[in-house]
């Protein structure tokens, strides 16, 4: 019994999701007991350093320098909040910041078609050795850069803890996260012969990044979000714009794959808002297109890609709170749509519980990559112990 503590802010840099958990066993037997989980919320000079950063913002070393060390002492004030009233943890994983992602980039194929690419590269901030020291805790951080290293996309890392805590012995399964970005775990039955090595994953594109960055120019930075969806759901999509939209050379590549704000960020959306103005469209009409476009990138995801369509989908992030998105999303599948909820894992906070798990598999000395979802040469340790 390992009590563990999970960090995340994800692509929405809505804030810290903290996750306190409980853990048993290791892989095939492995229990997760959420004792506490809450969002705190960045000071709104940090989040908008941040949100500048992410849209590739001038910023000088002095500045990255002390970015990073704001992060940092967010993230360990977050840690030490999910722990009143609990025993103290005996480790922390915490994922931090992304303010940059860079997949690695075919750049060639020899005559029996071996590919050579560029490596990747994806930059967290919040320094995990910050953390371990202001919490006296054992931190695991920098997730991302050893599958990074042996030539990996470094994301999605969450489909080998996806495959352990609710894939089905007889059904295949698909996790939709809808953060910012969205992306899938394909989760074949567990009587399959190498079940695992069978499980897929990848980015499927904008899931809450286009929404909430439309909110925000529509109410001039009022509103950050469209809540449950309502306001999209007063509003008719427009078809024609969505087939436009997916046009995306980004949706049409074979995984593995992964993206983030890089390409559909605030220059995404300023070219959305361009494609619209022929069609006239009202507030509504834009939300509804833009959360349209959010479900078909799924959708076509799924029916290209995927080895066999899921006997059911399980919502989690901020998005499977969207309950017009989620409705949308079952009316194209045909299949049933869940929240991780209603499989027993907190759909809010899942995200920060995988990756108390993925520092947790780092101390035991248990690789928490899956080579075929990244595209990493192998299956190698995740995350810097300190």
């Amino acid at each position: 019994m390992t009590l563990v503590v999970g960090l995340i802010s994800g692509t929405s840099v809505d804030g810290i999701d903290a996750a306190l958990i409980n853990i048993t066993g290791r892989t095939e037997d492995i229990q997760v007991e959420l004792l506490a989980a809450n969002t705190y919320p960045y000071p709104t000079d940090l989040r908008s350093q941040i949100l500048a950063a992410c849209k590739g913002e001038a910023i000088s070393i002095p500045q990255l320098a002390a970015l990073d060390d704001a992060i940092a002492l967010c993230f360990a004030q977050a840690a030490q909040n999910i722990q009143a009233g609990h025993p103290p943890a005996e480790l922390i994983g915490s994922h931090g910041q992304t303010v940059f992602h860079r997949p690695p980039v075919l750049t060639s194929r020899d005559v029996a078609g071996n590919a050579s690419t560029t490596l990747g590269y994806s930059l967290q901030l919040g320094r995990g050795a910050v953390i371990a020291q202001l919490t006296n805790t054992p931190t695991v951080s920098n997730f991302r850069a050893a599958d990074i290293a042996v030539g990996g996309h470094g994301a999605p890392l969450v489909p080998k803890v996806d495959a352990y805590l609710l894939s089905h012995l007889h059904e295949a399964r698909c996790v939709q996260n809808l953060g910012g970005i969205g992306n899938l775990a394909y989760l074949p039955p567990r009587s399959h012969v190498n079940w695992e090595e069978k499980v897929r994953g990848w980015d499927t594109g904008p899931a809450n990044t286009l929404l909430d960055l439309a909110v925000q120019h529509l109410t001039d930075g009022a509103q950050t979000y469209d809540r449950d969806g309502n306001w999209a759901a007063s509003g008719t999509p427009c078809h024609p714009l969505v087939e436009q939209w997916l046009n995306q050379d980004f949706f049409h590549l074979p995984p593995p794959k992964s993206t983030g704000r890089e390409l559909f960020g605030w220059e995404y959306l300023q070219q959305c808002l361009v494609d619209a103005r022929s069609y006239q469209l009202s507030a509504s009409d834009l939300l509804a297109t833009l959360t349209e476009f959010t479900v078909a990138s799924i959708v076509h995801s799924y029916r290209t890609f995927l080895p066999q369509m899921p006997e059911r989908v399980f919502l989690c992030g901020g998005g499977s709170r969207n309950l017009y998105l989620k409705q949308r999303l079952q009316i194209h599948l045909d299949i049933p749509v869940l929240t991780t909820d209603e499989a027993g894992l907190s759909a809010d906070f899942k995200e920060a519980i995988a990756f108390a798990i993925l520092a947790y598999w780092r101390q035991q000395g248990i690789p928490g990559n899956l080579p075929q979802v990244t595209g990493a040469k192998q299956a190698v340790l995740l995350g810097e112990l300190v």
